[in-house]
């Protein structure tokens, strides 16, 4: 970890001010002196995210009878602070808890607006601002969104098994809308004391209608655990490769 000139005897992201108080540094700063995962580790992250959302995103077009994409997954280490950094007013929330192959849970974040368009289009609507039976989310559209999380993400369960070489199960996804100002909720939905987050974040296209971003976020401890299964797999196939080879 890269030494950190004038500050002493202190946590890392906070420095001692002339009263002894103690100030946060910048997330930009903070972030560059102590990310915890190497370029190969984001690397993984990036191409797992790449696959399991992209046949996410297939789900999802039959679904809706639209093409949908999913792409650009982009890995960063965040504060668990600046997590929904560029979010404002009220997002939905997919909580995925995992209850076999991995341990832990992660969040989706979208933006309402997204969603509403969405679930419109589940529901037989255009799925376009001003044609829309309903302005805002109600319990039909969440209701219609709970059955488009629970396939999307049972289709990125299925593609991460195949990647990691290990059954990857999952819970029902929950759901639920909550303001990005809520920080003490968004807290409670992870139980990690860790500050440091991973967010990667997607573009998110259904042809006309929605040209956007969705976040996914999860407890660094969870990404470390992956790149090791990840790592694993590849070292067995190596394994498996020369052992074939040795017998032939």
């Amino acid at each position: 970890m890269p030494e950190i000139t004038g500050i002493t005897h202190t946590k890392p992201g906070t420095k001692k001010t002339v009263k002894g108080k103690k100030k946060r540094k910048s997330s930009v700063n903070y972030v560059r002196l102590y990310d915890h995962l190497t370029k190969l580790q984001k690397d993984v992250l990036g191409e797992v995210a790449n696959i399991s959302m992209g046949n996410s995103a297939t789900t999802l077009s039959m679904m809706l009878n639209h093409p949908v994409n999913i792409t650009a997954p982009h890995v960063d280490v965040i504060l668990r602070s600046d997590a929904l950094e560029g979010y404002e007013g009220t997002c939905t929330f997919v909580q995925i808890h995992y209850i076999k192959g991995l341990s832990g849970s992660n969040v989706f974040v979208l933006k309402d607006e997204d969603m509403l368009c969405i679930t419109d289009m589940m529901m037989g609507g255009a799925g376009k601002a001003g044609e829309m039976a309903f302005p805002e989310l109600n319990e039909m559209h969440m209701s219609a969104a709970s059955e488009a999380m629970n396939q999307m993400m049972g289709t990125s369960a299925t593609s991460m098994s195949s990647m990691l070489a290990t059954t990857v199960d999952i819970s029902t996804p929950s759901l639920s809308r909550i303001d990005v100002d809520s920080v003490k909720t968004f807290d409670r939905m992870f139980h990690s004391p860790l500050d440091y987050f991973v967010r990667i974040t997607f573009h998110l296209v259904i042809d006309e209608r929605i040209d956007s971003t969705m976040i996914q976020l999860y407890p660094i401890q969870f990404a470390v655990d992956m790149c090791k299964l990840f790592r694993k797999k590849k070292l067995d196939k190596k394994e498996t490769v020369v052992i074939t080879n040795e017998q032939g």
